[in-house]
């Protein structure tokens, strides 16, 4: 990378971070707002390439494995026929509908690449879905599913794509080598995420520093990656499995990795989207320019009928095979029709499609190179806007939320608080049994311990009113966190008064500061 390209990096970092600062605040989705964003300013700075490589090596291995690290993997292994339906039954689904409209739509298009525009936007990217799912409350299967696809469905696109290419520049097609290249990537990756997650957990069995851990884990992903892809097998399959694998056994860590670890994904996570987001749009330049030889309501037009092909594809096999998985099962728990509907509404697509656009080989003709590009773009840029922003509206309209999950999860934590409390007091009274009488000074730290148990027990109860007494009063949980939030406040101040009179370190009050800092996270938990 040269340096003007690196400087352009930068800068598109530093405005999405600010574009995304004011998402954040007036809480609109960051996604939709910096895609547009890039729409706006694309026409008014110079021209900033999406590379392929720094997409699919750089930015997409950590975000998979952030995304799988906070995943529930007993939830997806409960949804995994719904996650494997999508993650691969819909994406080959799409890329057959998608490439047979195309070739009818333009049949000077060789059918080999119809298919590998097909496999380019199967794939949906969850970010935005989910991000609004979450805050406005979607039930906890219906968030699943989401997850579970965009963690999965890379794999079956990437292979797609790859097939697609190579029938394509070589011009034949075996359907049986085709499965066989399926299956290769797919028990490859997972065979490699599997070896390598059980070397990382032996290692950090064995390590117990924090720091050392956490900067393992930034490594994880890029090593599990390219070790799959260097054997062509699922670089997103191994990352995947890696993930789930230690984030599965993360309550083995010492608490301090958790702590380090919670903090330094939530901001690369927050550093790579936003850059990625900000990328999809900046390219409106660079593809409307590669168009020519075609008038602007052709390519409107042709625009328009693949992206409601992708939509209705979508539509078309998650109510289909629904309705077939329903009939064959036996029993309840099916989704209704509403989560069908915003299961099938979140199909928005994401940068993973627009890297592989850009990395079409050299061989293609340039003037086709150039269609499935501008078909690309206009494919996620019209699921992010137009999906995006009326997902939230069509939640709210189909009022779907999880509020009973929500009220069972309070009750269930209040109970297992209440159970851990008894076996942290059984505990306590056999040490002091052991330990004979206790002295003055030793019964009042007892019975602080005992204070503080009750306490976070007592939280975990007033939770389920919502942290108010009758008559709406503060209950003696919320008014404690409020009132011991004040006095850090005013604790904080002395220390940074005395540290600037010269009286306190700097090195003295960074370590004060952290002791009130992680006493401020426990309240806000």
């Amino acid at each position: 990378m040269n340096p003007t390209s690196g400087l352009q990096l930068l800068l598109v970092a530093g405005g999405a971070i600010a574009v995304a600062a004011v998402a954040r605040r007036k809480g609109w989705p960051a996604p939709l707002l910096l895609v547009a964003a890039g729409l706006l300013v694309s026409p008014l700075v110079p021209a900033v390439p999406l590379q392929p490589d720094l997409v699919l090596f750089v930015f997409l291995p950590p975000l998979l494995y952030s995304a799988a690290l906070d995943s529930s993997y007993l939830r997806l292994r409960d949804a995994s026929r719904a996650v494997a339906l999508l993650s691969v039954g819909l994406v080959l689904f799409t890329t057959a509908v998608v490439g047979f409209v195309v070739h009818l739509l333009l049949p000077g298009l060789p059918l080999a690449l119809a298919f590998a525009l097909g496999a380019i936007i199967a794939p949906p990217d969850a970010v935005a879905a989910v991000a609004v799912g979450r805050r406005l409350g979607l039930p906890r299967r219906t968030l699943t599913v989401l997850i579970g696809e965009s963690l999965f469905n890379d794999a079956t696109a990437l292979t797609a794509y790859r097939v697609a290419i190579g029938a394509a520049v070589g011009g034949t097609v075996d359907l049986l080598h085709t499965f066989g290249q399926f299956l290769y990537a797919a028990l490859v990756g997972v065979a490699i995420g599997l070896a390598l997650a059980f070397v990382f957990a032996w290692l950090f069995a064995r390590t117990r520093d924090s720091l050392v851990e956490n900067t393992l884990m930034l490594l994880i992903p890029f090593a599990a990656y390219l070790a799959a892809e260097s054997v062509h097998a699922s670089g997103v399959i191994a990352v995947v499995i890696v993930g789930l694998y230690l984030g599965n056994r993360m309550h083995l860590q010492g608490f301090g990795t958790r702590l380090v670890s919670d903090a330094v994904w939530k901001v690369t996570d927050f550093f790579l989207e936003t850059i990625v987001f900000a990328l999809i749009g900046l390219q409106l330049v660079t593809v409307v320019r590669g168009i020519s030889g075609y008038a602007a309501w052709q390519v409107a037009a042709y625009a328009a009928v693949v992206l409601l092909v992708t939509i209705a594809s979508r539509f078309a096999w998650v109510f289909a095979v629904t309705s077939v998985t329903r009939l064959a099962a036996r029993g309840g728990g099916r989704p209704g029709p509403q989560q069908n509907v915003i299961v099938s509404w979140a199909g928005m697509r994401g940068v993973v499609s627009l890297a592989a656009a850009f990395a079409l080989p050299p061989e293609i003709p340039e003037r086709d190179r150039a269609m499935l590009l501008f078909l690309t773009f206009t494919t996620v840029i019209g699921t992010l806007l137009v999906q995006g922003t009326t997902f939230p509206a069509l939640i709210r309209r189909l009022r779907v939320s999880s509020e009973q999950e929500q009220y069972e999860d309070r009750l269930a934590e209040a109970a297992a608080q209440q159970a851990a409390l008894e076996a942290g007091l059984a505990e306590l009274d056999r040490l002091v049994r052991e330990e004979g009488e206790p002295d003055e000074i030793r019964k009042q730290v007892i019975d602080q311990l005992r204070e503080k148990s009750w306490r976070r027990s007592l939280t975990a109860w007033e939770r389920l009113g919502g942290g108010t007494g009758q008559g709406g009063a503060e209950t003696p949980s919320t008014l404690y966190r409020r009132l011991r939030r004040d006095m850090l406040r005013a604790e904080r101040e002395v220390f940074v008064r005395l540290r600037d009179e010269r009286r306190l370190d700097d090195e003295v009050l960074r370590e004060v500061m952290a002791q009130l800092d992680f006493e401020e996270a426990i309240l806000e938990r």
